[in-house]
């Protein structure tokens, strides 16, 4: 297989083989973590829960770091990236064990948000570091293919990771905090797999360092600025539609991702362990729309260019997601994880590609964290449109259709970018 033969081609790089460790690990951990999150909150039997309630918790978990994320990008592009993967997998390790203890202790609500919110400001840091680092790990002519199966890989290992939480959840142990605490096994194993990579060898460049936590946040607005007049220059307007073509398609996968929690838990099921099966059963068939994705998307970026494959992406989820999601029945709504995993995966890799190869690495910190930030917000405001829209069952046929209108949406205006670029070059 082609995806085999690169990845055995980026494996003969010491420093990408480290860092897709730390991903792998790091990730990994996300997914156990965030499946102890979404059973607590979702399927837990004594809670009555509804869209409403799934969107408060993700503002809740989710909008503050629209706050942090400038600050992240600040800092990566002065702070070590290895320092920060060793001590923020440290810290979530940490954090990620009070989350449990709080969970045993059947705490307020408010209390376990605070505890969750702490763990998911840390990950703004790590994933967008490393994002930024990557091509400080490959030469540039393996970039697409490092993009490519890297960050795939990353999701692949938290759909694993979530499929190991459901296994503990429903064969092992029946408890949220005995998954949460695994979740923070796997944050330790994280930080200690970074101790493996050179203190110096993620960047940023030295003469970009500056230690000094006050000096790096008092010149934030400052350097926000100039990210963004960076990306908003001509020789990455590119960089910049690709972010927010992306933003949208986040927008709909979360609307969507509401819609099937919502499924899962009343109306496919009756059960709350069948529901919670049924959904694991999605996440996984998702991961492999990743796979999917990993393998296509180098040989489709390279023959279409990047930009239309983002259009393609968004064309196709607006045809299929149309057609599968109006039944409200399990089958079609498995093949529509799969359809949504592969073109969502497959558009993120093409925009991460566009990003790194046309912004400069003194930057790349600040644009990623803007990157997530776009993300977080993008995924809080389709959670709240969901709540709005769905009724208690979680099927809405105006919901589906609307998402399928901005998936069109996307497309089109992909379509016609690409075409004015092309026509002045």
């Amino acid at each position: 297989m082609a995806v085999v033969r690169d990845l055995r081609v980026l494996l003969r790089f010491q420093g990408f083989r480290r860092l897709l460790a730390v991903r792998l690990l790091s990730q990994g951990a996300d997914g156990v973590y965030q499946v102890g999150l979404a059973t607590y909150v979702v399927f837990s039997p004594e809670k009555q829960t509804s869209a409403t309630a799934i969107a408060s918790a993700m503002a809740v978990l989710l909008l503050p770091y629209s706050l942090v994320g400038p600050f992240a990008g600040a800092l990566l592009d002065r702070w070590r990236r290895r320092q920060i993967f060793l001590y923020g997998n440290l810290l979530r390790a940490v954090l990620a064990s009070v989350t449990a203890a709080l969970i045993i202790s059947g705490v307020p609500d408010w209390l376990f948000y605070v505890s969750a919110l702490c763990v998911t400001a840390v990950n703004r840091f790590v994933l967008a570091g490393l994002s930024a680092a990557l091509p400080r790990v490959v030469d540039a002519e393996r970039l697409v293919m490092a993009n490519s199966l890297s960050p795939t890989a990353g999701t692949l290992a938290a759909t694993a990771g979530g499929g190991l939480a459901f296994v503990v959840r429903l064969l092992i142990s029946d408890s949220d905090a005995a998954v949460v605490l695994l979740g923070a096994g796997l944050y330790l194993c994280a930080a200690l797999a970074s101790l493996r990579i050179a203190v110096t060898l993620l960047g940023p460049d030295p003469q970009l360092v500056r230690p000094r936590f006050g000096t790096a946040v008092a010149g934030t607005a400052r350097d926000l600025v100039a990210g963004v007049r960076h990306l908003a220059a001509p020789p990455r307007r590119e960089a910049a539609w690709a972010l927010a073509s992306m933003t949208l398609l986040r927008f709909c996968y979360g609307a969507l991702t509401v819609t099937v929690l919502m499924l899962c838990r009343y109306a496919l099921t009756s059960d709350t362990d069948d529901g919670l099966a049924l959904l694991g059963l999605a996440l996984g068939i998702s991961g492999a729309g990743f796979f999917a994705a990993a393998v296509v998307t180098p040989w489709a970026a390279t023959r279409l260019g990047a930009g239309r494959w983002i259009m393609v992406c968004a064309a196709a989820a607006a045809a299929l997601e149309l057609v599968l999601g109006l039944p409200f029945a399990t089958v079609p709504l498995l093949v529509a994880a799969f359809v949504l995993g592969l073109t969502t995966q497959g558009a993120k890799i093409a925009t991460d590609t566009i990003v790194q190869s046309s912004v400069e690495d003194g930057f790349r910190g600040r644009i990623f964290s803007v990157y997530d930030v776009l993300f977080n917000v993008a995924f809080v405001g389709a959670a709240g449109m969901a709540a709005l829209m769905l009724p208690p069952d979680g099927r809405s046929a105006l919901l589906v259709v609307t998402v399928a209108v901005i998936y069109g949406a996307v497309a089109v205006a992909m379509a016609r970018f690409e075409r004015r670029r092309v026509s002045r070059q």
